[in-house]
């Protein structure tokens, strides 16, 4: 979700916050026990409900993944799926089915997502395009000072952005890469969507950052942009490898790839140009874990990933 989609919630405003006390601590920490991260408030308000933050253990994936967009591997067919997404905001259940599902090896993250779709429309077919004018799924992957932005669109076309906490920037060495340069003119302050008061303030957002290696695919179960017929849906697949990952690494040290039980906060969302009719309150952002705010840009409520050594087609067939 990007600043631009604070225009698309159900009657131009957000509900009331849903305010709980937050000791998730920080994002992204390698460890069972998080440490609040510096610069973070351990006793403060953010909108999600902890005790309603998704968990998800990742397992291994054995054999060749091809990414092909289609999900038809051994790995993904036993790997678990995430429950339907919900809203957002309400946390209710959505017009159509969405899930996701994570794998890792020694080289990359993998991420699925089976999206039910009627009619799979998708226009924008330059990197960088504003994915979230079309239909999207979305990916983000937080580091302890950092995370990364990807979203994808049934044409395969990527948005991907870098934000960085300004709290940590001078001292994290970002300055180091050009892509984060505060000279590089697609280097922007950047201040959230909907929960623009966090506790961290302020975070730079990079919009020239490329995540290196990356490998996207979708299969679309339907025809695309036709109205005369009803799709199935479409499916995502992605490989992030660990190598890209050293800026979201790099303040925590965290081991790439994970070690047997590190754990990770990534977040997984869809949002959708179209709204289920009333009574439903859609606001037509969908998430595996829900955010209370009209804002995916807030780590705190991201799932926490657990990564498991244990091979995932093995551990199915005990």
């Amino acid at each position: 979700m990007s600043e631009h989609k604070a225009s698309m919630t159900a009657g131009g405003a957000c509900p009331a916050f849903i305010l709980a006390l937050c000791l998730a601590g920080a994002p992204g920490a390698p460890s069972r026990a998080e440490p609040p991260a510096p610069g973070t408030n351990a006793l403060a308000r953010f909108p999600c409900n902890p005790a309603e933050i998704a968990h998800y253990t990742a397992y291994r994936a054995s054999g060749v993944v091809h990414i092909d967009g289609r999900l038809d591997e051994p790995c993904w067919l036993a790997a678990p799926r995430s429950p339907r997404f919900i809203d957002i905001l309400t946390g209710k259940p959505t017009l159509y089915d969405t899930r996701a599902a994570v794998l890792w090896d020694d080289l990359n993250l993998y991420v699925g997502f089976w999206v039910e779709e009627p009619k799979v429309k998708a226009t924008l077919t330059k990197h960088g395009s504003h994915i979230y004018e079309n239909n999207d799924v979305e990916v983000f992957i937080a580091g302890r000072d950092t995370y990364y932005e990807f979203e994808i669109n049934a044409l395969n076309t990527v948005y991907e952005a870098f934000f960085i906490w300004e709290d940590a920037y001078d001292k994290g060495g970002y300055a180091e890469a050009p892509e984060f340069r505060r000279s590089n003119p697609e280097v922007k302050p950047f201040n959230g969507v909907g929960f623009t008061n966090h506790p961290r303030g302020l975070r730079l957002g990079s919009w020239a950052f490329e995540f290196p290696g990356l490998k996207t695919a979708v299969h679309v179960d339907g025809t695309l942009n036709e109205d005369s017929d009803t799709d199935r849906g479409w499916t995502v697949e992605l490989a992030f490898p660990w190598a890209g990952m050293k800026w979201l690494a790099k303040a925590d040290g965290r081991a790439l790839p994970p070690r047997d039980g590190d754990l990770w906060r990534i977040d997984f969302s869809r949002f959708n140009q179209y709204k289920a009719p009333p009574p439903a309150q859609d606001s037509s952002g969908w998430f595996w874990s829900r955010h209370g705010v009209w804002d995916s840009h807030v780590p705190e409520c991201f799932p926490y990933i657990h990564f498991s050594t244990n091979d995932v087609i093995r551990l199915n067939a005990k």
